[in-house]
């Protein structure tokens, strides 16, 4: 065995001899050292699951020669004794911006925004910029280089970070001592990605997340069909996205919602991101780990909140508090249902923050040998650097940390950082730890001194029995330098001393406030003293319960379906059997099985409706709760969007609305562009993930809009096409005409280039897609309907339609419903011929009409909007209900699902304590295909559990404080509500 070891020693050394220089020098007579370094006695993580005791690292020209308990040391060995101390692996940090400067934001010039691309011959969008090369413009930083061997790195992946689609990055390794000729471990290590725009462009697409996600998918749809060889002129940015689909792909997400969006993207093509996460990922563990994604997590863990002032204190949510409580068990999370990832020190202020963030998630049980692989073999595999990265295995990289022992320790230190062989020392070993309790009698007086701190920065805290005395230290090169203060006379003694090798006595000489000189001597008592809170039994922090959503109401647990019986209830059918007094109605299977006189349980749960109502839930035709973002209006049509993508499933909105009644909604674009995105139309299944309240089978809708939105007389903004009501309908008759075009071609069988947004268009020709178009003015309106039939289409709603009583029978002859406010009126000039009775009027005339919210806080209440009908238009009140029920189900297509009370339809139900239309009515509970996800009695006790809850994490986050903590100042945050002109 012996003689096998020296034969590769040998080989290995040959090879070194081997290899000449192809470069002349210069610089001086040079040769090259081919001595070894035996770094021998030491405990050596070799691997993270293989750790040798007393064993020897054996390295020589920047690489492991051998690793091991019997490793022979060749004679031209420098030996160096670590007896005592550990050797780990270097850590990897695969996501970075180092040693790239920041690009600069692009100046703005005046208040119109830019639509056009600045470049040619790149592709259209400037925020998609596959062809940078972080290599191009990167440049060695030695200060931020040591600022990351101190927290323990060795080779660090970099790009540039700005943009959609951002470039090529490089792999570093950190070491001074070389040139880029070595540090440069690989020129383009990956291709990179996000949803964020670049700074160094004002171009307006995107202006939405929304939009970033069509775009990435236009994107690759683009690189696909220039692949095959169809465009005719070139385009070097998706000449480089090809070129680079060999490399792994990073995706910065930054949350949980953004993860799984990212992922889609992938899927759609084929693809396999390695997605950089936002440390939320345990709120939705069963869907991260079903992405079978890699992922790198940054553990930027937020500080406590300062709520030592109840009103300040009264501005953080209970989301917000628990997010600090809860957050440091992500690492934990993801290691146990087994998904793959690596940390990072993306997101931190400073590297130097990422050990004190790393220890707080061991506090919450992540374990430290999956900490280590997070660190070392998990970013080489992701690099794909696993033959040279990531352990001390023979002929790997010479990357490794000596330290005093676990480096996951607090009171370790890290002596030295070894990168490419080259060693950097952090903390000299040669200095004695000093840290612990001492006794220093000086000047007739005795003072009890604690010095903690790190290794290589001590600290020093003075008293005399309760009396504190402000104190500092320094120490370097064996020496120390303290001053103390009298706090009450400021007085200043200042003192300096040898620290000896060995020994429990530091002396020295001390200059007294008086100028006198004095010696001093500071005799060890001790250690310093362990947490005992945490020390005891290893007791880990309380950690909070999730609740789904995780925030304020969100369920311990989520609602099942139950198979229910309601008795007596006055039933409101919105059928043709009308309000049926002490009626029955069966819920099973999440249907209604059953409506009548004295039916049978079949044992269901029995609900006593005597003296109560029960309606369908209520439908809202035309909503903005709910979504990340609503307007895309970087052009002037965006039919590539979908509401979809940004459906918000913890938006608390869906809880008020259902304490409202609502069951249903549509999720409508806004109106900041003629052709807007299409919509979203979601049950309100509150707990549930987004995609599980998009409604399976959806109808497809896009949203459409007229006035002043779309010609942008309010938005400031007079450089994009159309700047009139002309020119909305030209954009209209364009827009078709070319989607005719391109379903032509497509119907040939030709090649095509695919095109997402007039996919769209062309189903709206097909009568696939339907439209629902904000709207005022009767001349608008008209127009439409005529561009509609002169493509044999027809226009399927016009929302708000405040004009709606002018043109109401043109409407019914088109074919088109209206879905209005009840009475709102003169809030900006287009509206100012708006009436309270609109909305009758057009019913009168054999329009569908539906009352619709179109605003956060009015949707909660539009059992009150249609009760107004009938005050104004002396509708019946079982007309005026059909119009936030069966009305807007049929607008939406789906009245054979919901919007009544009938045999086989889903049994979305409320349970109201009145008459609905009654403005002393509550929902008592609102059911969604039998399971309830609002109940009154529910939601009071969920009330006082959230006191309780806040008041244990105020208390928790004070307790924070007083043991010296970080903490941060609470702000308040302002939930937004979305509207039709609502911008991001």
């Amino acid at each position: 065995m012996k003689r096998t070891t020296l034969l590769v020693l040998w080989l290995l050394g040959l090879g070194t001899v081997c290899a000449q220089d192809y470069f002349p020098n210069n610089s001086g007579v040079k040769e090259k050292n081919s001595n070894y370094t035996a770094l021998t006695n030491a405990t050596i993580y070799i691997s993270p699951g293989q750790v040798v005791q007393n064993g020897t690292l054996l390295i020589q020209n920047g690489k492991v020669v051998a690793s091991g308990r019997n490793v022979s040391v060749p004679s031209n060995s420098v030996s160096i004794d670590l007896d005592g101390k550990t050797i780990y692996p270097s850590f990897i940090d695969a996501y970075t911006g180092f040693g790239v400067e920041k690009p600069k934001r692009a100046p703005g010039s005046g208040r119109s925004p830019q639509y056009e691309a600045t470049r040619q011959g790149f592709y259209w969008n400037d925020h998609i910029m596959p062809e940078n090369r972080a290599m191009d413009k990167f440049k060695y930083d030695s200060k931020a280089a040591t600022e990351m061997r101190k927290a323990g790195f060795g080779v660090v992946n970099t790009h540039i970070m700005d943009g959609i689609a951002r470039g090529t990055g490089v792999l570093v390794a950190l070491n001074d001592d070389g040139s880029d000729a070595d540090r440069v471990l690989n020129d383009d290590s990956g291709q990179f990605f996000s949803f964020s725009k670049s700074v160094t462009s004002r171009q307006s697409y995107p202006g939405s997340l929304m939009g970033s996600i069509a775009l990435l998918r236009q994107m690759h749809y683009d690189a696909d069909w220039y692949a095959k060889g169809n465009s005719e002129t070139k385009d070097r940015s998706l000449e480089a996205l090809i070129a680079s689909r060999g490399l792994t792909s990073f995706f910065e997400a930054g949350n949980k919602g953004n993860d799984l969006r990212a992922d889609k993207i992938a899927d759609m093509f084929n693809l396999n991101y390695v997605i950089v996460g936002g440390g939320d990922e345990y709120e939705m563990m069963d869907k991260i780990k079903a992405t079978n994604a890699r992922f790198i997590i940054p553990i930027n863990f937020p500080d406590a909140f300062d709520v030592s002032d109840p009103y300040a204190a009264d501005f953080v949510s209970l989301a917000d508090m628990r997010e600090w409580n809860q957050a440091p068990m992500n690492p934990k999370s993801l290691s146990d249902a087994g998904v793959t990832f690596a940390l990072t020190t993306h997101d931190l202020k400073k590297a130097g923050d990422f050990h004190g963030k790393l220890r707080k998630a061991l506090e919450y049980g992540f374990d430290k040998t999956k900490a280590l692989e997070s660190l070392t073999t998990v970013p080489a595999a992701i690099l794909g650097q696993s033959d040279a990265l990531g352990t001390l295995e023979n002929g790997k990289m010479a990357n490794f940390l000596i330290t005093s022992g676990d480096i996951f320790d607090k009171s370790t230190t890290i002596y030295e950082n070894w990168v490419q062989g080259k060693k950097h020392v952090i903390n000299s070993m040669d200095q004695r730890d000093i840290r612990g309790q001492y006794n220093l009698t000086a000047g007739g007086k005795t003072y009890q001194v604690k010095i903690e701190g790190s290794y290589g920065k001590p600290s020093m805290s003075t008293t005399i029995g309760e009396t504190k005395y402000p104190s500092k230290l320094t120490y370097s090169n064996d020496w120390i330098t303290f001053s103390i203060t009298d706090d009450a006379t400021k007085a200043v003694s200042r003192g300096s001393g040898l620290v000896p090798a060995s020994g429990n006595t530091i002396s020295g000489k001390l200059v007294l406030p008086s100028g006198m000189e004095s010696n001093f001597t500071a005799t060890r008592t001790g250690d310093l003293e362990k947490d005992e809170k945490k020390a005891e039994s290893g007791a880990s922090p309380e950690i909070m319960p999730m609740t789904y959503p995780n925030m304020s109401y969100g369920w311990t647990a989520l609602p099942t379906a139950q198979n229910m019986l309601f008795r007596n209830a006055t039933v409101w059918t919105g059928e043709a059997d009308g309000i049926l007094e002490n009626t029955d109605v069966l819920i099973q299977n999440g249907k209604i099985a059953a409506v009548g006189q004295n039916l049978n349980a079949r044992g269901a749960r029995v609900i006593d409706a005597t003296g109560k109502h029960l309606t369908a839930g209520i439908i809202d035709e035309h909503s903005h709760i709910a979504a990340l973002s609503i307007n895309e209006g970087g052009h002037n049509s965006s039919a590539e969007v979908k509401i979809e993508d940004v459906v918000d499933s913890e938006d608390i909105n869906i809880y008020r609305n259902l304490a409202g009644g609502v069951t249903s909604i549509q999720i409508l674009h806004g109106s900041a562009n003629p052709i807007g995105g299409r919509s979203a139309i979601i049950k309100l299944k509150w707990g549930m993930e987004a995609d599980d309240l998009i409604y399976d089978n959806s109808p497809k809708f896009i949203k459409f809009a007229l006035g002043e939105n779309v010609k942008q007389s309010n938005w400031q903004s007079y450089s994009r096409f159309p700047q009139s009501r002309m020119g909305v309908e030209q954009v209209f008759v364009n827009y078709f005409n070319r989607a005719k075009e391109y379903d032509a071609i497509k119907k040939s069988g030709k090649s095509y280039r695919y095109d997402e947004e007039l996919e769209v268009l062309a189903e709206i020709l097909n009568g696939e897609r339907f439209i629902s178009c904000h709207s005022y003015v009767q001349s608008e309106i008209n127009m439409l309907m005529k561009v509609a039939e002169s493509f044999d289409f027809r226009v399927n709603t016009f929302t708000h339609i405040l004009e709606g009583y002018k043109v109401a029978d043109k409407m019914k002859q088109h074919g088109v419903g209206g879905s209005t406010f009840s009475d709102w009126w003169a809030y900006k000039f287009e509206v100012n011929d708006a009436i309270p009775y609109n909305a009758a009027i057009m019913a009168a005339e054999g329009v569908t009409v539906a009352i619709n919210s179109d605003d956060g806080e009015m949707s909660r209440r539009l059992n009150q909007e249609a009760a107004k009908s009938v005050k104004y238009g002396g509708m019946s009140e079982e007309e005026a209900w059909k119009m936030v029920t069966i009305n807007p189900a049929k607008l939406l297509h789906l009245d054979e699902r919901v919007g009544s009370i009938a045999v086989g339809k889903d049994a979305d139900l409320v349970l109201w304590t009145d008459n609905p239309l009654s403005i002393y009515a509550k929902a008592e509970k609102t059911i969604i295909e039998g399971t309830v996800f609002f109940d009154l009695e529910t939601d009071k006790a969920k009330r006082e559990a959230i006191k309780a809850e806040r008041s244990k994490l105020v208390n928790m986050m004070l307790s924070e404080k007083n043991g010296g903590g970080k903490t941060r100042a609470p702000k308040r945050k302002e939930n937004r509500h979305f509207h039709c002109e609502s911008l991001n």
